[in-house]
């Protein structure tokens, strides 16, 4: 019998990060979109909501667009 402590395989803090990193871009997108589109509902009704998802979609993709720039250039740098 052998008393040495089962391996375990090794952790990829890398991919962790990458994996975080995306997670926490995708909740920014969710709550400017949901929560801002929420509060425009309640405050300023239906009609002013189109328009407000309007504008906050656009500036979701400018928030996706630098996020994948970012993304890119970290994967070209990192070879």
């Amino acid at each position: 019998m052998s008393d040495s402590p089962p391996s375990r395989p090794p952790t990829d803090y890398r991919a962790f990060r990458r994996r975080n990193d995306r997670n926490l871009a995708l909740a920014v997108v969710i709550f400017l979109v949901g929560v801002g589109g929420a509060l425009i509902a309640l405050i300023y009704g239906g009609s002013a909501l189109i328009l407000g998802l309007t504008c906050l979609a656009a500036g979701a993709g400018l928030f996706g667009l630098v996020w994948l720039i970012l993304t890119l250039l970290e994967r070209w740098a990192g070879e």
